[in-house]
Protein backbone atom coordinates (compact mmCIF):
# COMPACT_ATOMS: atom_id res chain seq x y z
CA UNK A 1 0.00 0.00 0.00
CA UNK A 2 1.30 3.36 -1.10
CA UNK A 3 -0.49 5.67 1.57
CA UNK A 4 0.37 5.21 5.37
CA UNK A 5 -2.51 7.52 6.98
CA UNK A 6 -3.48 11.47 6.31
CA UNK A 7 -1.00 13.00 8.57
CA UNK A 8 -2.54 16.80 9.04
CA UNK A 9 -4.23 19.23 7.13
CA UNK A 10 -2.63 22.89 6.80
CA UNK A 11 -4.74 25.98 6.93
CA UNK A 12 -3.12 29.39 6.33
CA UNK A 13 -4.70 31.78 8.89
CA UNK A 14 -3.92 35.66 9.69
CA UNK A 15 -4.95 35.33 13.14
CA UNK A 16 -2.90 32.62 14.54
CA UNK A 17 -3.15 33.10 18.40
CA UNK A 18 -7.32 33.55 17.51
CA UNK A 19 -7.43 30.72 15.59
CA UNK A 20 -5.46 28.39 17.68
CA UNK A 21 -7.78 29.45 20.95
CA UNK A 22 -11.08 28.34 18.48
CA UNK A 23 -9.77 24.80 17.98
CA UNK A 24 -8.80 24.45 21.86
CA UNK A 25 -12.12 25.60 22.89
CA UNK A 26 -13.53 22.59 20.39
CA UNK A 27 -11.25 20.42 22.42
CA UNK A 28 -8.74 19.63 20.43
CA UNK A 29 -4.90 19.94 21.75
CA UNK A 30 -2.12 21.76 21.04
CA UNK A 31 0.72 19.47 19.76
CA UNK A 32 3.34 22.05 19.36
CA UNK A 33 4.06 25.49 18.02
CA UNK A 34 7.63 26.35 16.22
CA UNK A 35 8.59 28.74 13.57
CA UNK A 36 10.35 27.69 10.10
CA UNK A 37 12.54 29.45 7.52
CA UNK A 38 15.43 29.67 5.57
CA UNK A 39 16.56 27.97 2.37
CA UNK A 40 15.14 24.61 2.96
CA UNK A 41 11.71 25.61 3.86
CA UNK A 42 11.71 28.23 0.83
CA UNK A 43 12.63 25.12 -1.31
CA UNK A 44 10.38 22.82 -0.23
CA UNK A 45 7.19 25.58 -0.43
CA UNK A 46 8.70 27.40 -3.53
CA UNK A 47 8.88 31.00 -2.42
CA UNK A 48 11.25 32.97 -1.57
CA UNK A 49 12.33 34.56 2.31
CA UNK A 50 9.36 32.28 4.07
CA UNK A 51 9.37 32.78 7.65
CA UNK A 52 6.26 31.22 8.97
CA UNK A 53 4.81 30.70 12.75
CA UNK A 54 2.91 27.55 12.71
CA UNK A 55 0.76 25.64 15.50
CA UNK A 56 -0.15 22.10 15.00
CA UNK A 57 -3.17 21.08 16.75
CA UNK A 58 -4.49 17.20 17.36
CA UNK A 59 -7.75 15.43 17.74
CA UNK A 60 -7.58 14.23 21.66
CA UNK A 61 -7.73 10.08 20.34
CA UNK A 62 -4.08 11.66 18.25
CA UNK A 63 -5.25 10.44 14.77
CA UNK A 64 -6.58 13.73 13.14
CA UNK A 65 -4.10 16.90 13.03
CA UNK A 66 -4.20 20.51 11.69
CA UNK A 67 -1.16 22.37 10.95
CA UNK A 68 -2.01 26.34 11.22
CA UNK A 69 0.16 28.91 9.47
CA UNK A 70 0.77 32.28 9.79
CA UNK A 71 3.13 33.85 7.05
CA UNK A 72 4.56 36.51 7.88
CA UNK A 73 6.96 36.43 4.66
CA UNK A 74 6.19 36.80 1.68
CA UNK A 75 3.04 37.98 2.52
CA UNK A 76 0.03 35.60 1.73
CA UNK A 77 -2.40 36.28 -1.01
CA UNK A 78 -6.52 35.94 -0.12
CA UNK A 79 -8.10 33.50 -2.88
CA UNK A 80 -11.53 32.90 -1.06
CA UNK A 81 -14.21 35.54 0.80
CA UNK A 82 -13.82 34.82 4.09
CA UNK A 83 -17.94 34.69 4.22
CA UNK A 84 -17.98 32.06 0.94
CA UNK A 85 -21.04 29.66 1.58
CA UNK A 86 -20.19 26.01 2.25
CA UNK A 87 -20.64 25.41 -1.43
CA UNK A 88 -17.94 27.64 -2.78
CA UNK A 89 -14.59 25.57 -4.62
CA UNK A 90 -11.87 24.25 -2.36
CA UNK A 91 -12.05 23.27 0.79
CA UNK A 92 -15.19 24.32 2.64
CA UNK A 93 -14.90 22.77 5.77
CA UNK A 94 -13.63 19.81 8.50
CA UNK A 95 -16.29 17.70 10.62
CA UNK A 96 -16.04 17.16 14.05
CA UNK A 97 -17.49 14.48 16.12
CA UNK A 98 -18.69 15.52 19.67
CA UNK A 99 -20.13 14.69 22.83
CA UNK A 100 -22.49 17.24 22.60
CA UNK A 101 -23.31 19.91 20.56
CA UNK A 102 -25.25 22.03 23.26
CA UNK A 103 -22.64 21.85 25.02
CA UNK A 104 -19.95 22.76 22.37
CA UNK A 105 -21.74 25.47 20.86
CA UNK A 106 -21.77 28.14 23.72
CA UNK A 107 -18.33 27.82 24.32
CA UNK A 108 -17.34 28.06 20.50
CA UNK A 109 -19.15 31.09 20.48
CA UNK A 110 -16.79 33.34 23.31
CA UNK A 111 -14.47 32.81 20.36
CA UNK A 112 -16.95 34.63 17.47
CA UNK A 113 -18.25 31.64 16.14
CA UNK A 114 -21.57 31.76 14.53
CA UNK A 115 -24.18 28.86 13.59
CA UNK A 116 -24.52 28.72 9.44
CA UNK A 117 -27.60 27.67 9.56
CA UNK A 118 -29.99 25.47 11.73
CA UNK A 119 -28.78 22.38 14.18
CA UNK A 120 -30.85 19.71 12.54
CA UNK A 121 -31.61 15.84 13.55
CA UNK A 122 -30.39 13.95 10.52
CA UNK A 123 -32.71 10.72 10.62
CA UNK A 124 -32.43 8.90 14.00
CA UNK A 125 -28.25 8.62 13.75
CA UNK A 126 -27.34 12.30 14.15
CA UNK A 127 -27.64 15.97 15.55
CA UNK A 128 -25.49 18.73 12.74
CA UNK A 129 -24.74 21.95 12.05
CA UNK A 130 -22.53 24.08 10.47
CA UNK A 131 -20.55 26.70 12.49
CA UNK A 132 -18.31 30.03 10.98
CA UNK A 133 -15.48 30.40 13.16
CA UNK A 134 -12.83 33.12 12.90
CA UNK A 135 -11.17 34.05 10.05
CA UNK A 136 -14.82 32.30 7.73
CA UNK A 137 -13.46 29.00 8.70
CA UNK A 138 -16.11 26.66 8.42
CA UNK A 139 -16.62 23.37 11.07
CA UNK A 140 -19.59 21.09 11.17
CA UNK A 141 -20.02 19.02 15.18
CA UNK A 142 -21.79 15.91 14.70
CA UNK A 143 -23.36 14.49 17.78
CA UNK A 144 -24.10 10.20 17.10
CA UNK A 145 -28.02 10.60 18.55
CA UNK A 146 -28.30 6.70 17.69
Amino acid sequence: MAIQRLDNIGLVVDDLAAVIAFFLELGLELEGKATVEGPDVDRLVALEGVRCDLAVVRTPDGHGRLELMKFHSPSGTTTAEPNAPVNAHGFRRIMFAVDTIDEVLPRLRTHGAEVMGDLVKYGDSHRLCYVRGPEGIIIALAENVA
